[in-house]
This record gives C-alpha cells, structure tokens and sequence, in this order.
C-alpha cells in the first residue's frame, strides 16, 4: 500500500551537525547505487528494529523533529528511521523526495510496517528497510 504523507513533508533546511557529516560522505558516492547502499549500511548500522519494542515503545511515534530523532540511537520505529533515511537521500543530491515512495504492508500477522520504495533515474525501483535489515532483510526486499 503506498503512503505519501512523508513524501509531502518538505525536508528540513537544517540538520544536526553529525547528520550534515553523513551527508558529505554520501555525495562522495559514485553513483545513486552506491549512495543508497552506504546509507542504507551507515543507517542498518546506527539503527534496528524490534517487534515487541514497537508495541511498548510506542513514543516517539509522531516525532518527525530530525535532531531529535538523529540524536536518537539503536532502537527506532520503522516510520521514524524510514524518515531520517530520506532526508539523508535527498540531502545527497542523488535522489528527489518525490521518487522516494512510503510503502505499508503488515508483518506478524498483526503489526503495520512502514518501509521505502526508491525510484532511480534508471526507471528501477528498490525497496529499502532499514527496520527490517535486524531480521536479515536486505537492500532491495522489505520484511513481510
């Protein structure tokens, strides 16, 4: 099911510091490839995802404020992470916030789950979940 609420959402002009750091090393990529596999590895590496946390962490769930949510590590919801990820393409320069689509399906039975379908200039399209990669997804799949 595609979503578009964050895709309307203007990315913030100002970011943290450590996030704007990020960025550079992304524009240093060599093509839009490889920028959305370092971001997705920088991103899978800073970040993961847990079933039962989702349910009892339910706070910050409406938080899209980019420093708090940067100045956060390890556990995160799956909208919260697909949002930092986002600015983070776009912000590269490789990618347009338009091409970057949000994806719902359900996981568990039970649970909504939030992940990113990427469109490339090539016309290809990639699912990306950062939230899912703590269950073995990789670039390109999102959990189910």
């Amino acid at each position: 099911m595609k979503h578009t609420f964050l895709s309307k959402t203007k990315i913030p002009e100002k970011i943290p510091k450590s996030m704007r750091r990020v960025v550079e090393r992304l524009r240093r990529a060599k093509n839009q490839k490889q920028c959305l596999k370092m971001a997705h590895q920088i991103m899978s590496q800073r970040y993961f995802g847990r079933h039962m946390r989702t349910i009892t962490h339910p706070l910050p769930i409406f938080s899209f404020d980019a420093s708090k949510l940067w100045n956060t590590k390890g556990f995160m919801h799956c909208h919260n992470i697909n949002w930092l990820l986002r600015i983070l393409l776009v912000k590269s320069g490789f990618f347009k916030n338009e091409n970057i689509e949000n994806r719902w399906t359900v996981v568990w039975l039970t649970s909504p789950h939030q992940y990113l379908r990427i469109k490339m200039d090539d016309g290809t399209h990639i699912d990306v979940d950062v939230w899912g990669a703590t269950f073995g997804v990789k670039l390109g799949e999102h959990a189910k």
